[in-house]
Formats: C-alpha cells, structure tokens, sequence
C-alpha cells in the first residue's frame, strides 16, 4: 500500500481545529466527526483512512483493527490510550501515538486549585452563596501552607504538582512503583500505606492498568489520617467511589475532589450519576483536568506531528506500542517501511529482495520487540515501488509502504 499526501485522516471528538489545520497544511485531507462513533460505524468508516484520532471515549478495539486493514497509524489526543486495543494495533502494524506531556500544566492546576477550594470549603460556600445563605465562618477552614501533600505517582503530572505545591509552602511526599529523582524537596515515601497515614491531602496520578483497578478502597481511606482530603484527577477506576462516599459521609475524609469516573456519560447531553452527588466538600468536575484552550491546543499540534513524522518519513519515535526508529533523510532516495514478526530470518530475506533486483541500499535501520519488527530502508526511487510489492508478499510482512 501506498501512502501519498492525499492520504485521508479522520478526526474525531471535536479535536482542536489547530490539529485540522496542520495536517491540512502538511497534504492531508481531514475528515471531522464532533462525536466518539461506535464500533460497527468505525468499521464502515476507517477503510477509507490511514490515519485516525481520538480523545478518550473512542474504542479502537480488535474488532475493529482486524477489518480495517488500510489504517497505518492512530493518534490519542490525550494522554491516556487504554481506550486502543494496543497489542492488536502492534500485531497489525499500526502505530499509536499519543500526548503524554502536552497537558501536564492543566491537570497540575486543577489539583492545586481544588486543594484549596476543599481546605477553604469554596464550593459549598459559593452554592450556598448563591441560594442566598450567608455562612461567614472559620470552623473547618484552613490554609494549605505547611500541611503535607502525598502525590501517589510521581511521572509528569505527580512531579508538576509537586513543584507547585512545594512553592506554596506545602511538605510533598511521593509514592511511585518506579525509583523517581525528587523534585526541590519532595521525599519519596516506601509504601502506598505509609503515604497515606501521613498526608493531609492525598492526589492521585497513576495510569489505568490492572495494578491500580480499585486502588483506593474502604481499607485505604481508613488509612487516611482523619480530616483529610482525596483528589482524583487520574483514572476513574482507580477510586472505588462508594467507598469514598461513605467515607465522607462518616467525615473521616474531610472532602475530596473528583475528576474521572467509573462510568462516565458518553456525550454532554447524557444524565450524569454518581454516589458522591450532593455530599459536603465534594468537588465533581466532568473530567475536565487536560481541557483548558492551551492544553488542547499543544496536544493537537503534539500528535499532528507524530502523524506527520509517521506517514510522511516512517519515524515512530514516541509510539507507544511500537519499537521507535527514527532514521535521518538521504536525499536522492524513496524509502520503504516495512512491519513484520519479529522471527529469525526476515532481514535476509528482505536484502535478498533487494540484491537480487541489483538494488542499492543507501541507508537501513531495524528496531524490534517481542513480537514484531520495524525496518525504515532507503533504495533507489525507481525501485522503490516494485521492491515494497515483493517485500509485501512475505508471508511474515504486516504491513509495506513506500513514503516519498
């Protein structure tokens, strides 16, 4: 298959339009849908692309990449990409991409805004405000300068938080499965457990894997020291929020603010239902942390590039479940991509291809894994085309093209 600039991508969720526009400008033609569409409809849909991206309500499932086959690459607008079937993706040679730093700041702004609107108890004050109820009072109103946050995972978002937090006055305490330098004065604590018996606010920043599924529970916000706070701005099955609620309810959490959900509505226009409405010091937020104009604005260019960088030079450097090769241009030259599995013998049998064509290889670079292999080669351009054809044929080939 080959991939031209008249390549189609669709776009869909109501992507930032700076993302339309760069692809636009780069050769693309890009297709709009405002909505996360199902499976059957991406099935009749994705045979006409090569590329898609999404945000985090559409399911790239197996099912859908098995009968899609001309699709070479899938962008997450976000962070997030447990919405991708990435192990299917990986066996059908497509790339997927996603924006692990472009929102990092909203999401840190959020944890820190709600930390004080929940010491402060900003929102019931203002509801009451507004239903005309005047509760001038100190009781159960604190500052958060010299109370101790625990960040439990300390990547991108956790560190951000913590850098900002400290500025504030704040002690900052960490907990991550992995061994993560300290930022300024932050200190690394041993276990889960002990973070959360010596935090005063407690932010959640893990990913969504089968470690963190019901991460907090009835036992670990009993842990918690009383008066404390919860804040959620990660995965939503990290928190078992019945849990939560009854915590609240019995006031040995003080308040928590709460981002992502369970279960959440597919679109603006479905009812919103959770345990935790109409509690005391409860923010709910409809999972708005990466959502500020900066945000989505930097996330649209951030995977408008790895689009580019893929489907125009074959570099998957930042994909995430593909091995990343990044080869520098030759010019003069066409270059072939080519997936296959990762068994002994391909490589031969790829320069077999191209020896016997009498075919010169100006430049090879082969990247692999556990189950497939990534070759970015360099030929002649009057050969390129003919040699993809007999490299595609491979009974081990998943996927062939040729990009300029």
């Amino acid at each position: 298959m080959k991939n031209t600039h008249k390549s189609r991508i669709l776009l869909v969720e109501n992507i930032h339009p700076i993302a339309k526009e760069f692809l636009e400008n780069d050769g693309f033609q890009v297709d709009l849908l405002s909505y996360a569409p199902s499976e059957d409809e991406l099935i009749k849909l994705l045979p006409q692309y090569c590329a898609i991206g999404i945000r985090s309500k559409t399911e790239i499932t197996a099912k859908v990449l098995e009968q899609t086959q001309n699709l070479v690459t899938i962008g997450c607008f976000c962070i997030g990409t447990n919405q991708v079937n990435l192990l299917e993706a990986r066996q059908k040679g497509v790339a997927v991409f996603n924006a692990p730093h472009s929102n990092t700041r909203s999401v840190a702004e959020l944890v820190i805004a709600e930390m004080i609107s929940l010491s402060r108890q900003l929102g019931d004050r203002n509801t009451k405000a507004h239903l005309g109820e005047w509760v001038k009072s100190a009781v159960g109103s604190r500052e958060v300068r010299g109370k101790i946050l625990g960040i439990v995972g300390y990547g991108h978002i956790g560190s951000q938080v913590s850098v900002l937090a400290e500025s504030m006055g704040l002690k900052v305490i960490f907990y991550d499965t992995k061994k993560m330098l300290p930022l300024g004065n932050a200190r690394s604590i041993s276990s889960l457990d002990e973070l959360l018996g010596l935090a005063d606010f407690v932010t959640l920043h893990v990913p969504e894997i089968p470690e963190t599924k019901n991460m907090i529970t009835e036992r670990e916000l009993s842990l918690m020291k009383k008066g404390s706070y919860l804040i959620n701005a990660s995965r939503g099955t990290v928190v078992v929020i019945e849990d939560l609620a009854a915590s609240i309810k019995s006031e040995h959490i003080a308040g928590c603010a709460v981002d992502v959900f369970p279960v959440e509505p597919a679109s603006n226009k479905e009812k919103f239902v959770s345990p935790l409405q109409g509690l005391p010091n409860v923010i709910l937020t409809p999972h708005i942390g990466g959502s500020t104009e900066e945000a989505q604005k930097a996330i649209g260019i951030e995977v408008s590039e790895s689009f580019h960088r893929y489907l125009k030079i074959g570099s998957s450097s930042g994909a995430v479940n593909f091995p990343n090769v990044d080869l520098p241009l030759k010019k003069g030259t066409s270059r072939i991509l080519n997936v296959h599995k990762n068994e002994p013998g391909v490589l031969g049998e790829i320069n077999t291809i191209i020896s016997k064509a009498g075919a010169n290889i100006e430049g090879q670079f082969l990247s692999t894994d556990d189950e497939i292999g990534y070759l970015v080669m360099d030929v002649h351009s009057a050969q390129a085309e003919n040699l993809a054809h007999d490299i595609e044929k491979l009974h081990r080939s998943i996927k062939t093209r040729v990009v300029f």
